[in-house]
């Protein structure tokens, strides 16, 4: 597709991982990217670690940013590396735990943006000046999250793929691992109303990765250990944006009362597909 830039004479590199996969990260980036050239802004992507592409945009790009999406430990990728460069980089950045390295380097910015105030206390907490700090919020591509009928073909296809019938409830939770987004807490309240409670089953959408297998086991005895591990359903394919609207769009209440959370991407995606959410 041909792109059309006004000559609004700002000029923004994006890294983040592109070709955008199905993450949290990479959909951030991607949406800011999409976005920026809707808006007619002279923008590239490039991929947050490949340094001999970014290099090449440097030099014939001559871009009057490098905004950078990641967290805290992808400094050198997001600042060292543009900085080498005389490029001026701004990171877009997430939590991820404490901030144990890169202070002073990221307070030497002249502007950092994250996704959240809550991540915004994150980095204050840990030392990062909170005058060099904006909050960005993440978008949503309310073109594919949109509601669908419960009886289109696709949203029951997805429901007997989880072996879910047309009369139960559906509860759903999606995250790289479930654990961070509240699956635990989630289970334990179902547990004390699963007598009084409709028939349900809830689902954990995850991400197929090595530590993910050994949280989803953790899950899963708890789940054995409350006595409704037939109710409980982890799915870990990997899939893609063009089927998660469709997930959304199965599911009756979507859960994420989560430890962690850098910005809710799932609860938005959830509540732009109509479906009612609980978070803390």
């Amino acid at each position: 597709m041909a792109k059309k830039w006004r000559s609004s004479g700002v000029k923004v590199l994006v890294l983040y991982d592109y070709p955008p996969s199905p993450g949290g990260l990479a959909t951030q980036g991607d949406l800011l990217y999409r976005g920026l050239l809707e808006m007619g802004v002279y923008a590239y992507a490039v991929h947050f670690e490949s340094a001999q592409e970014k290099e090449w945009y440097y030099r014939w790009f001559e871009p009057d940013v490098v905004v950078g999406v990641g967290y805290w430990g992808h400094t050198p990728q997001l600042v060292l590396h543009p900085q080498r460069y005389g490029v001026q980089p701004v990171p877009w950045l997430v939590a991820d735990g404490y901030i144990a390295n890169y202070q002073e380097i990221l307070n030497a910015l002249p502007l950092v943006l994250v996704t959240s105030n809550w991540v915004k206390e994150m980095y204050v907490r840990d030392g990062i000046d909170s005058d060099n700090i904006e909050v960005l919020p993440v978008g949503c591509d309310t073109d594919s999250f949109i509601s669908h009928s419960k009886s289109d073909p696709k949203i029951l296809a997805v429901r007997d793929s989880l072996g879910i019938s047309p009369d139960q409830v559906m509860i759903l939770t999606v995250g790289g691992d479930a654990a961070s987004k509240g699956a635990q807490e989630v289970m334990q309240a179902l547990a004390i109303i699963d007598a009084k409670a409709p028939d349900w089953k809830y689902v954990c959408k995850v991400w197929p990765q090595p530590r993910t297998k050994a949280q989803n086991l953790l899950d899963l005895e708890m789940a054995t250990h409350l006595g409704i591990e037939k109710n409980v359903v982890y799915t870990t394919s990997t899939i893609s944006k063009t089927f998660m609207p469709y997930l959304f769009g199965a599911c009756d209440i979507y859960a994420a009362p989560s430890r962690l959370e850098g910005f809710g991407m799932p609860q938005i995606e959830a509540g732009a597909c109509g479906k009612p959410s609980h978070k803390h």
